[in-house]
């Protein structure tokens, strides 16, 4: 497993927000998915509130 780096923004209640997360994945797809799980389970919002602009592995 490889560490990624995820950046992108999400819906809040007062607008956009920007985040950037550190995810242990295999590959860059299973970190983009694992970002949208933790940040619909965490955050209360759905796939379509997320944005992922960036994946960067390590």
């Amino acid at each position: 497993m490889s560490e990624f780096t995820v950046r992108g923004k999400f819906q809040a209640r007062d607008g956009w927000q920007e985040f950037e997360t550190s995810i242990d994945a295999d590959n860059e797809t299973v970190a983009e998915e694992r970002t949208y799980t933790n940040f619909g389970s965490y955050h209360g919002v759905k796939r379509t509130q997320i944005e992922v602009e960036e994946v960067e592995g390590q």
